[in-house]
């Protein structure tokens, strides 16, 4: 972790310059307001894979021939805008950059970005993978670097939704989590850059079903207010059998059923709401309804079963100094 507000003002820059050497690559920096730089960092190891989430004032970063010679740990990195105007250029193509949008770019090509935040701070997220590890043609890979796409829909939306939840979740992970993780952020970024190359017939059987399964996560995610729910129903809207969809989720889900994956998804988004404080004059049984339980005491009985206590209590124990909540 990095947070220039830690660093004496006349350091700051040459401190953001050694902590990104480390963490991403050496680069140079053109920064034209030293005194007020501002910048973040937070970076984790997921597998063989780098997740870095960034904050920083306006500046232009290059990665030059003279620093590839010197070292080229041979990666793509991935980056996802959340906040502010960026511009990449590498071999002669040229992304123009916005909130939600991604792209990637080799290591081994030197590149130029630069950051227009105004007087505030731009923000992003950057993933670096070895480059051996993306089953895709690294010749046909190179056509789209520095190419503007987009992080809202389709393939690139699941890609965007991972890269942010995880840059932003404070839970602590066990190592084997961070393995995992990695592995299913390597499978997302193959698919992703499959899909824009029109190649997914040459990525791996494997990759595929990993992001078909996926798929299925993120629509029952999306629809988990919906009391019809079901395996049934999720089967039919992806157009597989009930039999394909219970083989994914024992081979991707790590011992949970479809069935109790909805339940749990529930539960969770029940859970947040019940601890919200905003959400205090909202009955138990809407909460509940919110998130497809539509008769109370189930709800009551699978809250009491996962957590141990009831709805209400939860509710209480969550906010003892709001006595005016409706419960």
């Amino acid at each position: 972790m990095f947070d220039s507000q830690e660093v004496p003002v006349p350091d700051r820059v040459e401190a953001w310059r050694d902590v990104t050497a480390r963490t991403l690559i050496p680069n140079e920096f053109t920064i034209d307001r030293a005194a007020e730089f501002r910048a973040s960092l937070r970076a984790a190891t997921l597998g063989e894979a780098q997740m870095t989430a960034l904050t920083y004032a306006s500046m232009a970063s290059r990665r030059t021939p003279r620093l590839i010679r010197r070292s080229d740990p041979e990666m793509y990195a991935v980056g996802l805008i959340l906040r502010g105007r960026q511009v990449i250029v590498q071999d002669r193509s040229e992304a123009p950059l916005g909130a939600g949008d991604l792209v990637v770019y080799s290591t081994s090509h030197p590149y130029t970005a630069v950051v227009e935040a105004g007087q505030d701070t731009a923000a992003s997220v950057v993933v670096q993978v070895p480059r051996a590890m993306v089953p895709v043609s690294s010749n046909r890979v190179d056509g789209i670097l520095a190419a503007r796409m987009p992080g809202h829909e389709g393939v690139g939306g699941l890609l965007a939704h991972f890269l942010t939840h995880v840059a932003t979740d404070t839970a602590s992970y066990r190592p084997a989590d961070g393995q995992r993780l990695g592995g299913v952020l390597v499978d997302l970024i193959t698919a992703w850059l499959a899909h824009h190359l029109d190649a997914e017939d040459q990525t791996p059987a494997e990759t595929r079903r990993h992001m078909q399964f996926l798929k299925i996560q993120d629509f029952i995610r999306r629809h988990l207010g919906d009391a019809e729910l079901s395996p049934d129903t999720v089967a039919a809207a992806h157009h597989v059998s009930l039999r394909t969809l219970h083989r994914l989720f024992h081979a991707h889900a790590h011992g949970a059923t479809v069935s109790s994956y909805i339940r749990h998804q529930r539960l969770t988004m029940a859970r947040r709401d019940l601890a919200d404080p905003r959400l205090a004059a909202r009955p138990v049984r809407a909460i509940a309804a919110r998130w497809g339980f539509t008769r109370p005491a189930d709800f009551t009985r699978a809250f009491r079963t996962a957590y141990r206590t009831t709805p209400i209590d939860y509710r209480r124990a969550s906010r003892p100094a709001d006595p005016g909540a409706h419960r």
